[in-house]
């Protein structure tokens, strides 16, 4: 047996155990809820310099738009599995004792008949408050969102929401900001789109649309064609139709200090084909910028997989094969009207927009040093 060392000769040190993270302090907490046509989102979120950290997020496909485009109304089902996912949120919320936050219902709730019912059953049922805000809130919402990705060369930007029900696009004209102050400017239209009165050098919005059609409502206005490249052109050119009121700028000579920036599913999954990723990575999406020509040619490999190929391909997945296609309607449509070969991937929208703007009119976000 080995003789007894004196106490602490040579024994090997006590394990320590590592220092857990600090638990966030509940007052610096923001939540962003977003009830979509398709999908229901949040994110919990706490300012950290002139960003901000996600402690927490939740996102579920589920589908309360589903049959609104023939009856006008949410049905029980679609209602069945929405209020079921917002428990979930109000848990997430419950456990970080999060003391700011806003939760919004877009387009579905807009357009049914039944949805203040609906919104008072939510609150009776999960203790959540919803509000429906308008087409303006959420095409600001989802334009601040993007101000990081920004170009300072930008002189006209055009930033898509492509939603479950609606589509945004708002035209911004930046081309008196100072370079440097650009994504700032854009940061700042949390206040409004009219904010000519403002002391700093600000973003002119000079048009903006919301057009009662998105990839699950545009889908559904084409289910009765069987046919899958028809139905394809078809969806593109009816979406184009729609946009025939919204033409700020029709001349090619706006090239050259034109951005796009595309916030959706359908953008992030098109960057995530085109990147071959066979687990999706934000890192790698966030802030990639496409060509026309590479968004073309991921669009002509789903039509060549077709329905059922495109519900085996891992970057779709079997809930988004109809969706996809309806979303990459509307985006073609998009850049074969516009004067563009680039499009920014944004992987950020309704959610990120109200925690800036929550952040923004509380003073908590730092001011980004160009």
């Amino acid at each position: 047996m080995a003789p007894k060392r004196p106490n602490g000769a040579g024994a090997f040190p006590k394990a320590v155990e590592p220092l857990a993270p600090k638990p966030a302090d509940p007052a610096e907490l923001y939540a962003a809820l977003d009830l979509g046509t398709n999908s229901c989102r949040m994110l919990i979120a706490q300012p950290k310099g002139s960003q901000f950290h996600v402690i927490d997020s939740f996102s579920k496909s589920v589908q309360l738009g589903n049959g609104l485009e023939a009856s006008g109304r949410l049905c029980r089902t679609s209602i069945s599995r929405t209020i079921q996912a917002l428990r979930v949120c109000r848990k997430k919320l419950e456990k970080h004792d999060v003391k700011h936050m806003r939760l919004v219902a877009t387009e579905a709730c807009r357009r049914a008949r039944n949805s203040r019912d609906f919104l008072r059953r939510v609150q009776r049922e999960t203790g959540l408050k919803l509000e429906i805000i308008k087409p303006e809130e959420e095409a600001r919402l989802a334009v601040i969102s993007c101000a990081p990705l920004v170009s300072t060369r930008t002189e006209q930007l055009l930033v898509v929401d492509i939603g479950g029900g609606s589509t945004e696009l708002v035209w911004i004209d930046l081309s008196n900001v100072p370079r440097a102050e650009r994504p700032r400017a854009i940061m700042r239209l949390h206040t409004g789109f009219q904010n000519a009165d403002s002391p700093f050098p600000h973003a002119k919005v000079v048009d903006w649309i919301s057009v009662p059609l998105g990839v699950a409502t545009l889908m559904e206005q084409f289910s009765d064609v069987e046919d899958d490249s028809a139905r394809f052109a078809l969806m593109s050119w009816y979406f184009e139709e729609k946009l025939a009121d919204f033409t700020p700028y029709a001349n090619e000579s706006t090239r050259e200090g034109f951005q796009i920036v595309g916030t959706s599913g359908t953008v992030t999954t098109i960057a995530a084909s085109h990147l071959g990723l066979r687990r999706y990575d934000r890192n790698k999406v966030d802030g990639l910028r496409m060509t026309s020509e590479q968004i073309d040619r991921v669009i002509r490999d789903y039509l060549d997989l077709g329905p059922e190929g495109r519900k085996r391909d891992p970057r779709i997945g079997r809930d988004r094969q109809e969706l996809i296609m309806s979303g990459s309607a509307i985006l073609q449509a998009l850049l074969r009207i516009w004067p563009t070969d680039r499009l920014s991937v944004a992987d950020r929208g309704l959610r990120e927009g109200l925690l800036y703007a929550q952040m923004s009119a509380d003073g908590v976000l730092e001011e980004a040093v160009p």
